[in-house]
């Protein structure tokens, strides 16, 4: 027998069970990308323009580095669950599946890509 009430049950809770996570989840990383995009933005206009050398030698030390990849990972994934969440509210059915697939597909395969030359300039 149970003993809470349907408010305590539902409390935290949407009609999918996970909106809480999903509302923080998305507050910590906008805050996370409010702080890391500005910065990113400075350390890109600084290397904007200059040689190639200039470019590596920039991205090739590890602050703007790890920026640079905070950036892409965080970002991405912020897109992904904005995205999701877009998705689950205005599509249905199969063209739903497809879409999330989709999407998560593609930021994974531009987060290895942005990471890869993001590694093979640092080294």
């Amino acid at each position: 027998m149970r003993y809470l009430t349907a408010r305590k049950r539902a409390e935290g809770k949407g009609a999918a069970h996970h909106g809480t996570e999903h509302h923080w989840y998305m507050t910590v990383s906008g805050a996370g990308l409010a702080l890391l995009v500005p910065i990113f933005i400075f350390i890109f206009g600084r290397a904007l323009g200059g040689s190639y050398e200039e470019v590596v030698a920039t991205f090739g030390r590890p602050f703007p580095a790890i920026i640079t990849g905070l950036v892409i990972v965080v970002g991405l994934r912020h897109f992904v669950s904005g995205f999701t969440m877009m998705v689950e509210d205005y599509t249905h059915g199969t063209t739903r599946k497809l879409l999330v697939i989709g999407v998560i597909t593609v930021s994974y395969f531009l987060m290895a890509a942005g990471l890869f030359a993001l590694a093979k300039i640092a080294l």
